[in-house]
């Protein structure tokens, strides 16, 4: 068995009797999750802030 998730959608795993499949469900996740049509999905990036303090 092979569990698996993507590095965007953490939140979203999946599993399969041998590799291939598992990586034939982390692409139809991927498809569902990137296709506008399922409300709130979570996402995660990165966020860069400069901040400048002037006293």
């Amino acid at each position: 068995m092979w569990l698996g998730y993507l590095d965007e959608y953490n939140d979203y795993m999946t599993q399969g009797d041998s590799l291939d499949e598992l990586q034939e469900n982390l692409l139809d996740i991927y498809k569902e999750l990137t296709s506008g049509n399922i409300p709130a999905v979570r996402q995660h990036g990165e966020l860069s802030v400069a901040c400048n303090l002037m006293n």
